[in-house]
């Protein structure tokens, strides 16, 4: 089960049953344990520590994968709130995946959390994957987009060179439609105009680079296609709602 939207979530033995709160004080005792926190239930009570897994009816293992929602993921947008994988169908080597990602998360080696780290988006890969094979036909969105021959090769040619000086004209050109029926074909799959998206994916790349590296935002500018830093920081606010400097400081402080 995965939860793209990192919505809340109960897992019961029972439709309808509700969860034994956690009190206040049950957090704060435990702050210090070591992750993962191993937690069994045997008979109603809630326990810290390991239950023998011979002993257990059921075993569930739960992690979590960081991404940044905003200013602009087309991905996670378009996922479903739930994406149940059932076991018939999930692929051998992502059965290992999860019982590696075990064996990572109990035994801390050097280099483990950098192997957990792949081994969980290798898993969020294969997820996503399978919800774009399932979609039907006639879908439209950003997985649908992906599946369509050249809206597909569009969103490809955007996400590996977005700097380049791209107009719907070009697009076009390399996907072998008009323009017109090329605008049309990607405002039907991702609704927003080619050249809208492209400054979207643009402003979500710069808010990486302002996130992840101390360069000079007119450096920043320039690398993910803008002439200048006035009006990279125009755009930047205009779709964050905050300059890029102020979201820098912003998301420094929250780290």
């Amino acid at each position: 089960m995965v939860f793209p939207q990192g919505d809340a979530h109960v897992i019961s033995s029972a439709p309808g049953l509700k969860p034994v709160l956690r009190e206040p004080d049950w957090v704060l005792a435990n702050r210090q344990q070591p992750r993962p926190i191993p937690i069994s239930l045997s008979e109603g009570v809630v326990e810290v520590g390991a239950l023998p897994l011979e002993s257990a009816d059921a075993v569930a293992v739960c992690g979590f994968l960081g991404c940044d929602l905003r200013p602009f993921n087309p991905l996670m947008a378009a996922l479903p709130r739930v994406i149940h994988l059932p076991a018939a169908r999930t692929a051998s080597w992502a059965a290992h995946l999860i019982k590696q990602a075990v064996i990572e998360s109990n035994d801390r080696r050097p280099g483990g959390d950098a192997v957990l780290e792949r081994l969980s988006e290798m898993m969020f890969v294969d997820a996503a994957r399978r919800c774009l094979e399932s979609l039907p036909q006639g879908s439209v969105g950003w997985l649908a987009g992906l599946r369509d021959r050249q809206v597909g090769r569009a969103l490809a040619l955007m996400h590996e060179h977005p700097s380049r000086n791209w107009s719907v004209d070009e697009l076009a050109e390399q996907v072998g439609l008009s323009r017109s029926a090329f605008h049309e074909r990607f405002v039907q799959y991702l609704g927003l105009p080619p050249m809208q998206y492209l400054a979207n994916w643009r402003i979500q790349l710069g808010a990486r680079l302002l996130c992840e590296s101390s360069r000079v935002v007119a450096s920043i500018a320039l690398e993910v296609g803008y002439e200048s830093e006035a009006a990279f920081s125009r755009a930047f606010k205009r779709t964050v709602g905050t300059p890029p400097a102020a979201w820098r400081r912003m998301r420094a402080a929250e780290s």
